[in-house]
C-alpha cells in the first residue's frame, strides 16, 4: 500500500484513515471541500457533483505520479427529518454524496486499481442495513452503498480488493449541526473513528490472495441489526 485516495479526509473517520495511512508508511490523497491537516496533497471538491468527482480523482492520482494503490470512500453527511420536511435539494444532496460520489470516485479510478490490484474500501453504515424514521436519504444512500459495494466484489473479484465497511455512530463532528432532538445523548456509547480506521487499514494490508469483504464495527452497546 503505497498511494490511498481518501474521501472526506479533512476531518472525522477521513481524517482518521489518512493518520492511519500515514502511520503506516503510505501516502494518503485527499478529496474534499475542506484542506487537510498538515501538508496532506489534497483536491477540493464538492462530491455532490458526481462529474467534478470524477475529474477531482484524476487530479489526485496524477499528484499520486500516475498511480493509485487504493481508495477510502469516508466522505458523507446527513440532515435528518421527515421526508416532507426536507427540502427536495437537500435530499438529493445527501444520496450524491453519500452513495453517488462513491461510485463516481471509484469508477475514475478504476483502470489504476486495476493495474495496482488494488484496494476499494466503501463506507456505509448501520443505517444502511437497518432503517429509522426521519432518515430516508440517509438510508436511500446507505442501503445503496451496501448494495454497490456488494455487486462491484462480484464484478472486481480477482482484479481489485473491494470492502465494505459498516461503521456504528462515531465521536465526531457528524452530528454537531443537527436540531438538538437529533443528536446523540449525553450517554451515548459512541465508537472512536480511529477503531474503525484501523479497521479499513487492516483491510487495505491483506496479503495477495485475501480478501476481507465485510466489516460492520460499532460501539459494543450498539444494536446494528434491525
Amino acid at each position: 500500500m503505497d498511494a490511498v485516495i481518501v474521501t472526506g479526509g479533512s476531518s472525522g473517520l477521513g481524517a482518521a484513515v489518512v493518520d492511519g495511512v500515514l502511520k503506516a508508511g503510505g501516502r494518503p490523497f485527499v478529496i474534499d471541500r475542506q484542506a487537510p491537516r498538515g501538508d496532506i496533497p489534497w483536491v477540493e471538491c464538492d462530491l455532490a457533483d458526481t462529474r467534478a468527482a470524477e475529474q477531482a480523482t484524476r487530479k489526485a492520482i496524477e499528484l499520486a505520479g500516475g498511480a493509485v494503490d487504493a481508495v477510502v470512500t469516508a466522505a458523507g453527511f446527513d440532515v435528518p427529518g421527515a421526508l416532507e420536511d426536507v427540502p427536495g435539494p437537500v435530499w438529493d444532496r445527501i444520496v450524491a454524496v453519500d452513495l453517488l460520489a462513491t461510485a463516481a470516485v471509484i469508477r475514475a479510478a478504476l483502470p489504476e486499481l486495476k493495474s495496482a490490484h488494488g484496494g476499494v474500501v466503501t463506507v456505509a453504515s448501520t443505517l444502511g442495513i437497518k432503517a429509522v424514521s426521519d432518515a430516508t436519504a440517509y438510508c436511500a444512500a446507505k442501503f445503496g452503498v451496501v448494495g454497490f459495494t456488494r455487486a462491484l466484489a462480484a464484478e472486481l473479484a480477482g482484479q481489485v480488493n473491494v470492502t465494505l465497511v459498516i461503521p456504528g455512530g462515531m465521536r465526531t463532528k457528524f452530528f454537531d449541526e443537527r436540531e438538538e432532538r437529533y443528536k446523540p445523548g449525553p450517554d451515548a456509547k459512541l465508537n472512536d473513528p480511529g477503531n474503525v480506521a484501523d479497521a479499513i487499514l487492516f483491510a487495505l494490508q491483506q496479503p495477495a490472495g485475501c480478501s476481507v469483504r465485510e466489516l460492520i464495527i460499532a460501539g459494543e452497546t450498539e444494536t446494528s441489526y434491525p
